[in-house]
């Protein structure tokens, strides 16, 4: 069971990513997946979430209108993908799963990835 992210990297204010969340040995089928970021020196936060049936979505305030997140069920991905960043949003992003439906803590969900650097800067 793993969820790997990628598509982290250094992108200039304004400019764009998509970040990837891939399952190997488990299904996303079965499974709501949330995005999260972690700042130096800051709490982890949720960024996005999207619902395993009806893909109902919801977005921190910080990112609506930004990012969007989608899944690709035959490839057992989640993708989320980030759109006139700024220097706030420089973190480690990471994807997890919870049974079903989007949870309000983190710690519903179970399975987390080793996160992915996102840097934003001039």
């Amino acid at each position: 069971v793993q969820l790997v992210e990628s598509g982290g990297g250094l992108v200039q204010p304004g400019g764009s990513l998509r970040l990837s969340c891939a399952a190997s040995g488990f299904s996303l089928d079965y499974y709501a997946v949330g995005w999260f970021r972690q700042a130096p020196g800051k709490e982890r936060e949720g960024v996005s979430c999207i619902n395993r049936r009806d893909a109902n979505t919801s977005y921190a305030d910080s990112v609506k209108g930004r990012f969007t997140i989608s899944r690709e069920n035959g490839k057992n991905t989640v993708y989320l993908q980030m759109n006139s960043l700024k220097p706030e949003d420089t973190a480690v992003y990471y994807c997890a799963t919870a049974p079903d439906i989007c949870r309000s803590n983190n710690y519903e969900y179970h399975y987390w990835g080793q996160g992915t650097q996102v840097n934003v800067s001039s």
